[in-house]
């Protein structure tokens, strides 16, 4: 009969003896083995900037840019850094820090690094790959619209400026100062009619799916051939690619940031972003939005840091490069702040409108806001092309870099069949057709619904808080907290602060089950574009979507209860 600590810590006695991380554990349980093929090399980065901008690529991504400006601005403005600095240093870090240090310490993927260090909760990782393969199918779409943008922006004139287009109907009016007050009650924007009628077709209702729009579908498979060939050769090619869509977005946001403090407004409109609002705190749906942004925003419970950090050296210091990456993600999105709101301060005094009319958050900023915007400045197709080049790089990005750590988790699970030949090429192209096929229902009419429903259950919301706060009873109880810091420590050489033990152990699980039970007591129907509320077949298919992820957490602990020596204490 094993003791105690053999169910909970195998692979980590195996990885102390080793003391080196140039052979894993996965490689060392496959062994040498015989045959035609030659088994290939895990990989590492070639360079720690791999690592970096590998990691930042995943984590800044769009919501840093569409979500986190708009919520400091609904929240009471810079007030709104008090309870999104206290989620992010409560749980964000400490989260952080955990998954990409199991990471590195393993070798491994997200599944086979939480059934080396704890059995019992190997679940959490098999929960993480089914939320990335849900987010590899909806979050593309996004690039996909932003491609069909990017392809409009070389007309001689912006398509969304103008009501000659034939797509357009009467009530089609371009609103501009001086002429709002004598339209008709019915009259639409033409930035609204090209978003609804020439790029979605929108139907009325999530049950009305129609025919594949295939301009679009065009665009979604474009983007999928680039993120095939941008993971086809594993860390090797995604090491390279992160380069440039690690770095370009900035780029862009430095121009649009540059070009949005020189408009007129644009003053009013960062007033309007930052100013306090102190009465703001005592609204609980502020720490809400608070804590639901730091754990989207940084790619916390999904496996992409646990497999990111897999492919470092064994004596990276994985601690520097929390602090460092968190904070760039912080800054990169209070940076954006500025460059987005003072574009919305330009269009508020262009129309003679109040800001609160224009400032949106989510794809209404991406695709009617700011199209709008850009229209009314001077050589509005460059600006235009800027702006969809940075939100096609952000989510490139994180499309692919999701991608790879699905492929590491996959690799890492069966290494003796995958890494040989062009096994796992082949593997990559069959993850991505079927993630193309199922993309398809969501650029016909419908598809927006469809593509809401994803968004709001599959990988985000209730599922995200449950995986963060077994995560961290996983380290904090079972593992055992000052045995993780332990680990680290055998790799960067010092242990981190005890605040971080403190964190695992009691403070992340309770700040994550507060906001857990907070957002089920105010838990309301789902409202799809369009105002259009979910039925309940289709809120009962995003539970489903939900569950089949979180419901194999109970379902790996039930299987490894029945299949491991032992009492149930050990």
């Amino acid at each position: 009969m094993p003791s105690p600590s053999a169910m909970v810590g195998q692979a980590s006695t195996v990885q102390e003896a080793l003391g080196l991380k140039d052979s894993t554990l996965a490689e060392k349980a496959v062994g040498e083995t015989e045959g035609e093929e030659k088994l290939q090399d895990r990989g590492q980065w070639a360079s720690k900037a791999e690592f970096l901008l590998a990691v930042a690529g995943q984590i800044i991504g769009l919501g840093n840019v569409w979500r986190f400006p708009y919520l400091c601005y609904k929240n009471g403005g810079g007030v709104f850094f008090v309870p999104y600095l206290l989620f992010l240093v409560l749980c964000g870090i400490p989260l952080f820090l955990l998954e990409t240090a199991l990471g590195q310490y393993t070798s491994l993927g997200g599944v086979s690094a939480w059934r080396s260090i704890c059995p019992l909760f190997g679940g959490l990782g098999y929960a993480s790959q089914v939320m990335i393969l849900h987010g590899c199918v909806y979050y593309i779409i996004i690039l996909a619209w932003a491609l069909f943008y990017l392809g409009s922006s070389f007309q001689s004139e912006l398509p969304w400026a103008h009501c000659n287009n034939t797509w357009n109907t009467e009530t089609c009016a371009v609103f501009e100062v001086g002429n709002v007050s004598g339209l008709p009650l019915n009259a639409t924007s033409p930035v609204m009619e090209f978003w609804e009628r020439e790029v979605l077709n929108v139907s009325e209702g999530v049950g009305e799916l129609g025919s594949v729009h295939w301009r679009l579908a065009l665009c979604l498979l474009a983007v999928w051939v680039v993120c095939y060939f941008c993971v086809w050769k594993g860390v090797k090619s995604t090491g390279k690619v992160v380069y440039l869509t690690a770095t370009f977005p900035y780029a862009m946001l430095l121009i649009l940031l540059v070009r949005g403090v020189t408009l007129p407004g644009a003053v009013e409109g960062i007033i309007y972003y930052l100013k306090p609002n102190y009465m703001r705190l005592t609204d609980p749906q502020v720490w809400m939005d608070a804590g639901t942004q730091v754990f989207f925003s940084y790619g916390i419970c999904l496996g992409s840091l646990t497999a990111l950090g897999s492919y470092n050296k064994y004596n990276n210091d994985c601690y520097r490069d929390t602090f460092l990456l968190c904070l760039l993600n912080s800054g990169t999105s209070f940076t954006a702040g500025f460059a987005i709101f003072s574009v919305l301060g330009f269009m508020a005094q262009e129309q003679g409108v109040h800001i609160s009319e224009v400032a949106q958050s989510g794809p209404g900023l991406a695709f009617i806001v700011f199209p709008r915007a850009v229209s009314m400045m001077p050589l509005p197709q460059l600006w235009a092309v800027c702006f969809f080049l940075m939100i096609i790089m952000l989510g490139l990005d994180t499309q692919f870099v999701s991608l790879e750590a699905l492929m590491t988790s996959l690799t890492d699970l069966y290494p003796a069949v995958i890494r040989r030949g062009r096994r796992r090429e082949l593997l990559l192209l069959l993850v991505c057709v079927i993630c193309f096929l199922v993309g398809l229902v969501m650029v016909t009419p419908g598809g927006l619904y469809v593509f809401q429903i994803y968004d709001h259950f599959s990988c985000s919301g209730a599922s995200l808080l449950l995986l963060s706060i077994f995560q961290s009873v996983a380290i904090g109880w079972v593992y055992g907290p000052d045995r993780f810091s332990n680990n680290i420590k055998s790799m960067i050489g010092y242990s981190p602060p005890s605040t971080f033990k403190l964190c695992w152990r009691y403070l992340t699980p309770a700040v994550g089950t507060g906001t857990f039970v907070f957002s089920l007591v105010h838990w309301s129907p789902l409202k799809l574009g369009k105002g259009v509320v979910a039925p309940a077949w289709a809120m009962a298919l995003g539970w489903l979507l939900a569950l089949s992820s979180v419901s194999l957490l109970p379902l790996w602990a039930i299987y490894a209860l029945m299949n491991t020596n032992g009492t149930f204490i050990q």
